[in-house]
């Protein structure tokens, strides 16, 4: 302990003698520079000259120093000097802030000549001491310079997470903090039954060790968290740590990456130091990928030292440290494919748990543990809710009823209503009601047409969803409206019938402004947009069509983020694709315009049915629907009665 301390002492002594010379350095390059600097315009002149210019009468004041004579010229001194500095110079002479300066000459009739010009003459009082003066062009600046850097590195060091000084930089630690209680169990995750199944025996291992060591097993050393934004990854890892009552490290992966190299490293190894002196206990690194990505640069993007010496260092930690010990590494990442594949071998990361988007009995038991300090009114109904909310995470679950209970107090309830719900899901959809945005009669008229037909399209086909709402009340996410479907039950799969009633119904909003107005509009751009991705999606994807069979032309990369497609096909493959997707959506959209014709007259009762209330429920439209079915089936019956 004293060598050590002897260290840090030679060290510190070491960098204040450095420091020291480096400052004596700038402070005499400073005070050479202001000695020798030159002025532009305030010059030396000859004692003679200066003779010269006081028999002329040129001279307007002098002050008299130990080393030198500073002499004010009159204006007049310029006059003749008709060169743009010149002219700056006697602008100078003018506001007397222009002097020239001569060395001292012990001339016993210089005062006899100022007086007999009548020039004003006064000597220099020397006030200061040599002493005052080194202290203020010496001492005074180091100790300027010695401050504002202490100041400095203080604020750079705490930054990195270190302290102990200027010079301690490099043996900063990293602060870790310790929850000892998370305050959330696996009774507090739902919806991720198989993700909490395989972390239960990670805590079990953490309770009961002895029973797995005495048949042989080991302790997976790391799991590997995976999973869209939202789901629970987080969540998960706490609960492990709450279930095992044990300390829980949790950093993200960006905590170690800092501007100094080697800080990360240091970082590392210091988590895991703690970490086995608090064992057993559980290492959480959220968003691991912003140390542990690629190093063969193609998909990092290029090289990063202090992320590579980072990744290394924890590699090296992971292989070091003893599992028996209890020490448990969880990590959690949205970006699985861009990982070291050194990081993700066995004795590393053991487990790979997948964290996906809950299915219809995960969203309701979400639901339920969201709710459950919720005031809900009679009429709610979580399953609906579920249903209605195909695709979304358990963050945006949570959102869905915190945004139903605020809209039940905006209404001035003090439960929540089913409707308060549905309004939530709709709000996340397609944003909040846009009250201030006013339609004309004709924009009106086409939006009305537009959704009826998206409506129509959707109760006419076969494999479609039914129709949940109508609404032409503009919204702010740009939709001025849309027609809600809501499933009847969940699907994991889906026929290629199905995809193309739905590619039917997308583009039957285009068809219905074709069919009443003979027009089109851009209303329709989010549904094209979304009828060629998934028509593109039955060709490279599904192996759907007949011209390419079972060939996969596309993949989906970064699938759990934004879901990019990358081609792996030729140029002319891809132009042969994009034809046959243009033929897809066209046979679509020829097939929806044949449908409305057909349709046309209860297309238009129930379009100027909801111009007139701006939204009808699916109750409401499948209710005029039907009603103009069993009239058009009770006229072909009359018409065969007749024949």
């Amino acid at each position: 302990m004293n060598e050590n301390k002897n260290k840090k002492n030679s060290s510190f002594n070491q960098g204040i003698i450095i420091f020291l010379i480096i400052s004596l350095a700038i402070t005499f390059l400073i005070n050479y520079l202001l000695s020798f600097f030159p002025d532009r315009f305030n010059e030396e002149i000859t004692y003679n000259k200066f003779i010269e210019m006081v028999e002329h009468g040129q001279v307007d004041s002098v002050l008299i120093k130990s080393d030198r004579i500073i002499i004010v010229p009159k204006p007049e001194f310029f006059e003749n000097d008709y060169t743009p500095t010149g002219r700056i110079k006697l602008e100078l002479a003018k506001a007397k802030k222009l002097y020239f300066y001569t060395g001292y000459v012990a001339d016993p009739k210089l005062i006899e000549r100022l007086e007999s010009q009548d020039i004003e003459f006064k000597t220099e009082i020397q006030n200061s001491s040599p002493i005052m003066d080194f202290f203020i062009s010496w001492v005074l600046p180091i100790g300027v310079f010695y401050l504002l850097s202490t100041l400095l590195m203080r604020k750079m060091t705490s930054k990195i997470g270190g302290g102990g000084g200027v010079f301690s930089m490099g043996q900063s630690r990293a602060k870790v903090y310790i929850e000892k209680k998370t305050g959330v169990t696996f009774n507090d995750v739902a919806g991720q039954d198989e993700a909490k199944e395989s972390l239960y025996e990670i805590v079990d291992f953490l309770h009961n060790p002895s029973k797995y060591i005495a048949i042989g097993a080991k302790q997976p050393k790391g799991a590997l968290l995976v999973g869209p934004p939202g789901t629970g990854k987080t969540l998960l890892a706490k609960a492990v740590a709450g279930e095992a009552n044990v300390p829980f490290f949790s950093l993200s992966g960006s905590d170690f990456i800092e501007m100094f190299v080697g800080v990360g490293a240091s970082r590392v190894r210091d988590l895991f130091k703690q970490a086995s002196d608090h064992a057993p206990c559980i290492i959480f690194i959220d968003e691991i990928d912003a140390i542990g990505k690629s190093r063969d640069g193609i998909i990092s993007g290029g090289g990063n030292d202090e992320r590579e010496q980072t990744l290394n260092q924890l590699l090296a930690e992971m292989d070091g440290f003893d599992s028996s010990k209890g020490v448990v590494i969880l990590a959690a990442t949205n970006r699985p494919e861009v990982l070291d594949k050194a990081l993700l071998r066995p004795g590393r990361f053991d487990r790979r748990i997948i964290v996906e988007k809950p299915d219809l009995k995960g969203r309701e038991e979400i639901l339920k543990v969201h709710a459950k300090n919720v005031k809900l009114g009679d009429d709610v109904n979580l399953h609906d809710i579920a249903l209605a909310t195909s695709g979304a995470a358990g963050a945006d679950l949570a959102n869905i009823v915190n945004e139903a209970a605020l809209r039940a107090v905006r209404m001035g309830r003090d439960r929540v209503k089913q409707e308060d719900l549905f309004e939530a899901v709709e709000v996340i959809i397609a944003g909040k009601e846009k009250k201030d945005r006013i339609l004309s009669a004709k924009e009106k008229r086409l939006v009305a047409f537009h959704e009826v037909g998206h409506a129509l399209a959707a109760a006419l086909s076969k494999n479609a969803q039914p129709v949940q709402k109508i609404t032409i009340v503009p919204r702010t996410m740009g939709a001025l409206g849309y027609t809600l479907q809501m499933p009847e039950e969940e699907k994991y799969l889906m026929t290629k019938d199905e995809i193309l009633d739905e590619i039917v119904v997308l583009v039957a909003g285009r068809a219905a402004e074709d069919v009443e107005f003979n027009t089109m509009t851009t209303g329709a751009a989010n549904d094209i947009e979304r009828a060629t991705r998934l028509a593109r999606s039955m060709i490279t994807q599904y192996g759907m069509s007949e011209k390419f069979g079972m060939m996969a032309l596309e993949s989906v990369e970064n699938r759990y983020l934004d879901g990019r497609n990358v081609s792996y096909c030729s140029n002319i493959t891809e132009a042969l694709v994009d034809e046959e997707v243009q033929k897809v959506i066209k046979d679509c959209y020829n097939k929806a315009v044949e449908m409305l014709k057909e349709n046309r007259e209860v297309l238009t009762k129930i379009a100027e049915f909801l111009i007139e209330k701006e939204t009808i429920t699916g109750k409401e439209f499948m209710e005029i629907l039907n009603e103009y079915k069993n009239a058009q089936n009770e006229s072909q019956q009359g018409e065969i009665t007749k024949n």
